[in-house]
């Protein structure tokens, strides 16, 4: 299986979510895409965050269980560090050929990461583009650091099988929704209408035989 990894808050998942999961299961000929709904970002305030659970269904109301598929198996291994995350992955699966996906706004802040270059020799990683932060990604702390081990686009489709440290920046559309913005409307939506404070879930296309489906190691 070559499965790609998307950490993330997910507070709320959105279509964003969706379209970068797509990319990378296209681009990066992935079996599946991991929507890893965080039990808490060490790199985060949480002051307005959701709950696991309710992070957890938004994230599962744009997968498809199928191959795009939410799960917060860092609460069943006790890790919130995506180096321990990552350790922990490979010893339960040794024969997965896992890659990490961060958006070009992760890119830029990956220094902040504990251990980012053990992070970088484990796993080889994609970079999504993001709308503003594309650019400066490019000429991060982080790129250079790691530009020795960067990899042409056009490699994208080999990338699973590559030894660390590997990673390629795709190109493509970009999506500008955050879940920043949407959290913001949330609130302005409260204040102007405090019987019904909340947007309805957003929901990605959906195959049609999909399930509810959770990945086989959990």
């Amino acid at each position: 299986m070559r499965i790609g990894i998307l950490g993330g808050s997910f507070n709320p998942a959105h279509d964003g979510h969706r379209h970068i999961a797509e990319m990378a299961l296209e681009r990066l000929r992935l079996d599946q895409v991991w929507l890893l709904v965080s039990p808490g970002n060490p790199l985060k305030r949480p002051e307005g965050m959701g709950s696991l659970a309710q992070r957890l269904a938004s994230a599962r109301s744009i997968a498809d269980g199928r191959r795009i598929i939410a799960t917060d198996i860092e609460r069943h291994f006790h890790t919130r560090f995506t180096l321990d995350t990552l350790c922990v992955l490979r010893k339960r699966f040794p024969k997965a050929r896992f890659v990490w996906l961060m958006g070009a706004d992760n890119l830029s802040q990956f220094p902040r990461w504990r251990g980012w270059l053990d992070i970088a020799r484990i796993v080889p990683f994609a970079v999504l583009p993001r709308p503003t932060y594309t650019a400066a990604a490019r000429a991060s702390q982080a790129a250079r650091r790691l530009a020795h081990a960067r990899r042409a686009d056009r490699e994208a489709p080999v990338l699973a099988d590559c030894a660390a440290p590997a990673w390629v920046f795709l190109h493509g559309r970009e999506n500008a929704l955050s879940a920043t913005a949407l959290r913001r409307a949330a609130a302005a939506g409260e204040e102007r209408s405090p019987e019904n404070p909340l947007p309805p879930p957003l929901r990605g296309p959906k195959s049609p035989s999909a399930g509810r489906q959770s990945p086989r190691p959990r």
